[in-house]
């Protein structure tokens, strides 16, 4: 006869705490052999890395190859591989806005865009902007605010705007102040980026 408490004594339900640990030891293993079935790639699913292949940009109006790491980013790609760097590494977690550029007609930080991702899309950086040895109205604009101190920011502002205007071509001010919220500047300098946007606007 089964002593009181003896794990293998039945309760009237007819279920043990045996029976009960068992179960959820099978339980908690299942998603595991589960899991590790569903990580193995599809046939058709093209595995890349993790050595270089081949990346082709289109960068203000050129088009530009090269091989990287399909972890890099479109930033790193720009400075590290194109010697674009008008498009700052500050943050590197999408914050500040320093790394702005357009892809595809939107503004975009491309420190969280890989460059592999940028394929087959229309991207301009701070560089492309001017043409023929003439600043483009928003470039004129922040020299004429004096829209900058130190500059770090600048770049990433100046790009931002352009993408803003190019959808708001007569901003508010209001509206101005709500475009530019993802660009950070600790010089302080949002008075003359503000008054820029608004020249810029009257310009083009």
């Amino acid at each position: 006869m089964a002593r009181s408490g003896d794990p293998k004594k039945k309760p009237k339900g007819g279920f043990t705490r045996r029976d009960f640990l068992g179960g959820a030891g099978l339980a908690l293993s299942t998603p595991l052999v589960a899991g590790s079935a569903a990580a193995e790639p599809a046939a058709d699913v093209k595995v890349l890395g993790p050595g270089k292949v081949p990346v082709t940009l289109r960068i203000n109006g050129t088009t530009q190859k090269v091989e990287v790491e399909p972890r890099v980013t479109l930033l790193d790609a720009l400075r590290n591989y194109l010697d674009l760097t008008g498009a700052k590494k500050v943050c590197d977690r999408a914050t500040c806005g320093a790394c702005t550029v357009i892809v595809g007609g939107k503004a975009v930080y491309s420190c969280t865009m890989l460059a592999l991702e940028a394929q087959g899309k229309e991207i301009t950086t701070v560089e492309g902007l001017s043409s023929d040895g003439k600043l483009a109205p928003i470039q004129a604009a922040f020299v004429e605010h004096d829209a900058e101190q130190c500059g770090f920011c600048t770049p990433g502002f100046v790009v931002a705007c352009k993408a803003f205007l190019d959808k708001h071509p007569s901003p508010t001010l209001e509206q101005v102040n709500d475009g530019l919220g993802g660009n950070l500047c600790r010089c302080g300098t949002y008075m003359g980026i503000r008054q820029a946007v608004l020249t810029a606007a009257r310009t083009r």
